[in-house]
């Protein structure tokens, strides 16, 4: 192995991920809402309102990723094409799922490169390019996660502006194009989807019933269960509103409760868990001859290989006993 070459490859990617990091950071908007709200008015800058509608209108228009009435052969070797094409949607992503496979099919090549490039052992490098490769399958869960975290960041403010509405004497869609209007982010995206769905034709209870599949999270269903039922007998539907976001507000606050006294646990359990790979790293770049005999004989190699098992069980019972439902 080439030590001078691999930690160079470790530092430039470090630093690539660095200016990345850095340039997102600074590419952030940094207009208040009232001055985005005067832009708007002022055709200086296009309102919120307008941006949500464009963007709904996009994504009504954008065809599904994967066609499954007619797949190709690709999406024949999918095991399971109908939960990616969901998570493709979840996700919310522009890009075509060819250029996602061939994103994919450029980082396992790439991954086969470097390890050929730096005389990595022969069975370290498919598992390298199995890693590469995967990365942009982690990147969708990643920007689902977000997005939904997003949503029920949002989303008590979201039902009592509903609520407050319909109070108003507004219709349940007048409140769905309400929160499309003054609020931004995936709820403004989502709730102006199922406005103009409804719109073209679609139910209302199946446009909400779709909100439900694409934000899969229990204060959603809350949501949708309780207008299709009011839809169906009848009551109040905004008192109903009134509690759902009065108790997706104290979900949050028992949520960050919970984290505060599990703080600690996990805390221990990164630091555990970075350990063994982290003095592996340093001893490798530090003194090679010392760890060389873990990569060149069988018996290192078995022993990494239970190792990393090992890690991986440690992992599941620390995730296990600081992860608390709420």
């Amino acid at each position: 192995m080439n030590n001078p070459m691999l930690v160079s490859m470790i530092i430039g990617i470090g630093v690539i991920v660095l200016v990345g990091g850095l340039g997102l950071v600074m590419a952030g908007s940094s207009d208040s809402r009232a001055e985005e709200r005067l832009d708007g008015l002022t055709g200086r800058k296009k309102s919120s309102k307008a941006k949500n509608a464009e963007l709904a209108a996009g994504i009504l228009a954008r065809p599904a990723a994967i066609d499954l009435a007619r797949p190709s052969f690709w999406i024949r070797m999918i095991p399971n094409a109908e939960n990616l094409n969901r998570l493709y949607e979840q996700a919310d992503v522009p890009l075509t799922f060819k250029s996602f496979l061939a994103l994919c099919g450029g980082l396992a090549a790439a991954g086969l490169v470097i390890g050929v490039v730096g005389r990595l052992p022969f069975y370290v490098i498919p598992v390298g390019s199995l890693f590469l490769g995967s990365f942009p399958f982690l990147w969708l869960l990643h920007r689902k996660s977000q997005r939904i975290r997003q949503f029920v960041t949002a989303m008590p403010e979201a039902v009592e502006l509903i609520s407050r509405a319909l109070r108003a004497g507004h219709g349940l869609s007048s409140g769905l194009h309400l929160v499309a209007e003054e609020m931004k982010g995936p709820v403004a995206v989502e709730f102006n989807r199922v406005f103009e769905e409804q719109n073209l034709g679609v139910p209302i209870e199946l446009a909400l019933r779709n909100m439900a599949d694409r934000i899969p999270v229990m204060d959603v269903r809350f949501f949708v269960i309780s207008v299709i039922i009011q839809r169906a007998t009848g009551g109040d539907l905004a008192e109903v509103l009134d509690k759902i976001g009065r108790l997706i507000r104290q979900r949050f606050e028992l949520l960050g409760h919970v984290k505060a006294l599990t703080a600690e646990g996990r805390l221990s359990g990164i630091i555990l868990l970075a350990m063994p790979p982290s003095l592996l790293a340093f001893l490798s770049t530090a003194n090679y001859d010392y760890v060389s005999v873990l990569f060149s004989t069988s018996l290192g190699v078995k022993m990494l290989t239970i190792t990393a098992a090992l890690q991986v069980v440690g992992a599941w019972m620390i995730k296990k006993i600081v992860a608390i439902k709420v």
